[in-house]
């Protein structure tokens, strides 16, 4: 098990932790024992790495989430180039749009030959691609393109063509079990902010849970070092009520998050990925959807739903657990597993439903392994708590000092190589022009090896 703290050092789910539920889902989707073995090829696109993969693996599957959106534009071009050098196929789940609720791609406008380059190089490699829903299909069919599927996200697929989603309560009350999450623009913008705060007095079990690595960080370490630290209505901020009553999580594995999630009554918010692994958990959602991403995916999945901005301030989670329907989302899940199997056979790509044990061996193999708790606000003075974060920070400093005394051996070593080079280029032809190319010869390393120490 990774420790906590070297898991947010070492920002394990690319800033926000529900990556982890569409991930799990697709390595568990597509290992077939026997026949499939799925490896991860880590959260940085190594476009270098094209030759290695073409030699080891039979194809690329690349799964998304909100990748057609400005923030992420650099990301998508540096994975568009890895691709275009690929020879295998490549196979793209579940890839979405951003906009806001009007559904308006104006604002991605820019980028649209980024979109373009991308999507080429995916068809290129494959029968179709895989979007999430009907905005991002027609957003791509605008451009012209035309082989694309709606196939939602593989995260719901993860238990396979089985889903069921009940009311366990006959209604919510004040000692209701409750999960709320939210991401920080929707409670700077969107209005959750007092949804927060009014839920919070309602019901006395209430849970905010948050998904970016800086949540974690100022639940961990109390890190308010960072744009999002100015936030103080977010649960996670260490000014906030509920961060103070210990009422606050954010997961680093999807198993403590699904599990954790089946011990309440209801789950809501903005988060599709938070509430989607409530969902897995078998517990009623609704989703307060704030901009295009998640309205698709709720609206092809049938999941309760809500338009943010016309939700009031003092909406009651009773009411919205009241008026949640799950029969579409049940009954229809079946006819949107066989369309996402019927995508991956017509990629060329296996599935353990299909052809193997049905992820009994994944899941397996999971439950064998200790996964940690979920990181929990640091109200806490004790013994044990203190050993966990000042033990991970002595060890950070050793390593430090050491990788420090190796830098400096070699930059000692350097200086003399240089030293020496520079004497005897001056001994056996001292002309400047001949004497400075030799130092710039030398020098540009010196000066790449330093950068790191900065």
């Amino acid at each position: 098990m990774v420790p906590v703290e070297e898991a947010l050092h070492r920002d394990v789910f690319a800033t926000n932790s529900g990556n982890l539920i569409f991930s799990d889902a697709a390595h568990k989707i597509l290992t077939v024992p026997g026949r499939t073995e799925v490896v991860s090829n880590g959260i940085a696109t190594d476009v270098n790495a094209a030759a290695r993969i073409n030699e080891e693996y039979d194809a690329f599957v690349v799964p998304l989430a909100n990748a057609f959106r400005p923030s992420f534009e650099v990301p998508l071009q540096r994975l568009t180039r890895l691709i275009s050098k690929l020879k295998i196929p490549v196979v793209v789940l579940g890839v979405g749009a951003q906009a806001g609720l009007d559904n308006d791609a104006a604002r991605l406008k820019a980028m649209e030959p980024t979109v373009r380059g991308f999507v080429s190089a995916v068809l290129d490699h494959s029968a179709s691609i895989g979007v999430r829903g009907e905005f991002t299909a027609k957003y791509l069919t605008d451009m012209g393109f035309r082989d694309i599927e709606i196939i939602g996200c593989p995260s719901l697929f993860m238990h396979g063509d089985r889903l069921d989603v009940e009311k366990r309560a006959a209604e919510l009350t004040p000692q209701s079990r409750i999960a709320i999450n939210g991401s920080h623009s929707a409670v700077r913008y969107g209005g959750l902010a007092p949804i927060i705060t009014s839920t919070h007095a309602r019901y006395e079990n209430l849970c905010f849970i948050g998904q970016n690595l800086t949540d974690a960080r100022q639940l961990h370490w109390r890190d308010i070092n960072s744009s999002a630290g100015r936030l103080r209505t977010m649960p996670t901020h260490p000014d906030h009520p509920m961060y103070r009553e210990g009422k606050a999580r954010v997961y680093v594995d999807p198993v403590t998050w699904i599990d954790d999630l089946k011990e309440y009554d209801f789950s809501f918010g903005s988060r599709i990925h938070g509430n989607i692994a409530a969902l897995l958990a078998g517990t009623p959602v609704t989703v307060l959807c704030g901009d295009s991403r998640t309205l698709e995916l709720c609206r092809y999945f049938e999941i309760p739903h809500r338009q943010l901005n016309e939700v009031p301030a003092d909406v009651d989670p009773a009411r919205l657990y009241e008026e949640a329907d799950f029969g579409a989302l049940n009954g229809n899940h079946r006819e949107r597993f066989d369309r996402f199997m019927g995508f991956l056979e017509k990629n060329g790509l296996e599935n353990t439903f299909t052809h193997g044990d049905g992820g009994e061996a994944f899941d397996k193999q999971l439950r064998s392994l200790k996964f940690p708790a979920g990181v929990r606000p640091w109200i806490d003075a004790d013994l044990a708590s203190l050993t966990s974060r000042f033990g991970w920070l002595q060890q950070r400093i050793t390593e430090l000092d050491t990788n420090n005394a190796q830098l400096k051996r070699e930059l000692a070593k350097s200086r003399a190589l240089g030293a020496k080079a520079a004497a005897k280029a001056a001994a056996v032809i001292p002309a400047p022009s001949i004497y400075r190319r030799a130092r710039r010869v030398v020098g540009g390393p010196l000066r790449r090896a330093l950068k790191p120490t900065k």
